[in-house]
């Protein structure tokens, strides 16, 4: 389950390190082509938001089954896009149909004993987490050598021998809840109006995720650009020292089990502000840029695990839903990151992108201490 979790979530950071060489195929500015990356991430979204409730009035394995096969589609929709708007359009259905990971996840969960539920999350999101940071080095090399559409082409490969796997391996998971689409609806929206739990670790979660998206763009701009001038072979390398932070996962979920979960949370917010401390006096060397790359993605991991780990226990029924409710404004928060991230960079580039992320870590550190702690108390009960 981490090694699919890890390889279909890649579906959607491949576009990442592409960004100049896409631009430079249709004559665009790296930042307007930029826009694949939050179209994707607003696919995905819209797909944590229609699709990821099926789970619950669904047989997930074929639910999975399905939804992956029709991302084969979708990828060799992109590799053959002949402009830029079937490439946008691609993206999209891209972003909607690689939310496998989170049908996954609350199979996962509802496997899993009580008493390791937190460290099972945590090695599955490891393999996801993985994935999201390592696809970044493969499609910076994959475009390097043999272009920007062929790394399309072989996602569309990895995606179907996947689902061979899928088929034989994933046990069936008969739903509990006997219910229509419109109904499971309407308590996806009663599920969020009425658990401020639930409310919290997403709103948190979205602004940490939208500092995550934000670095992770304009990066590829930033080490593009002089003194640099990297080729997207070398700057798909970086991911490798994200990926190194993302093991930290299991060891996340391990510490969520039986402990107060806010002391994880304020040490995912603390190491993300150093993290863009690091950034800013990165100046002509790699060195800090690296070392801020491992803060930001453990300080992500140990906000959003702990959090995740948090939700599955509210309602062991509704998984699927709160998965939903959390996912979805998760993505909405990386989406819009991604857009505001390149925004910064117009706007003053390297040194207004730090300082922007930084404004929004602080954000996130407000409200910490604004949600009450008798909530998270409650969660635990």
């Amino acid at each position: 389950m981490a090694a699919c979790t890890g390889l279909i979530v890649a579906n959607i950071y491949y576009c990442q390190p592409l960004i100049v060489l896409i631009s430079k195929e249709w004559g665009l500015k790296e930042s307007a082509a930029g826009r694949v990356t939050y179209l994707t991430q607003i696919g995905y979204a819209l797909g944590l938001l229609l699709l990821v409730p099926l789970g619950d009035i669904l047989e997930r394995k074929k639910q999975i089954l399905i939804t992956t096969l029709i991302a084969v589609g979708a990828l060799l929709l992109a590799a053959t896009a002949q402009n830029f708007i079937v490439l946008q359009a691609a993206s999209l259905l891209i972003g909607i149909t690689s939310v496998v990971p989170q049908l996954i996840l609350p199979l996962a969960a509802h496997l899993a004993p009580d008493h390791k539920r937190g460290s099972i999350i945590g090695a599955i999101m490891g393999g996801l987490l993985v994935g999201i940071l390592a696809s970044r080095s493969v499609s910076g090399t994959v475009g390097a050598l043999f272009g920007w559409r062929e790394m399309y082409y072989i996602a569309a490969g990895i995606c179907t021998v996947l689902m061979v796997l899928m088929y034989f391996r994933f046990p069936e998971s008969k739903p509990t809840l006997k219910s229509d689409y419109g109904e499971l609806m309407r308590t996806v929206a009663h599920y969020a109006r009425t658990h401020p739990r639930l409310r919290e670790a997403s709103i948190m979660n979205a602004l940490s995720f939208a500092v995550l998206s934000a670095f992770w763009v304009t990066m590829v701009l930033f080490l593009s650009d002089a003194p640099f001038r990297y080729t997207s072979a070398q700057i798909g390398m970086f991911g490798i020292a994200g990926a190194a932070g993302a093991l930290a996962a299991p060891l996340v979920g391990k510490l969520s089990d039986g402990r107060d979960p806010r002391k994880n949370i304020i040490i995912g917010l603390v190491l993300e502000l150093l993290s863009f401390g690091t950034f800013y006096f990165t100046g002509s060397g790699i060195i800090l840029l690296l070392i801020g790359i491992v803060l930001l993605d453990v300080g992500h991991q140990s906000i959003m695990v702990t959090n995740q780990t948090i939700i599955y226990a509210l309602k062991p029924e509704a998984r699927n839903r709160f998965n939903t409710v959390y996912m979805t404004t998760t993505f909405i928060g990386g989406a819009g990151g991604s857009a505001i991230g390149l925004w910064f960079w117009n706007h003053g580039q390297w040194p207004v992108v730090c300082g922007g992320c930084t404004v929004i870590v602080l954000i996130n550190v407000a409200l910490f201490y604004m949600f009450r702690p008798a909530s998270v108390k409650k969660a635990l009960i």
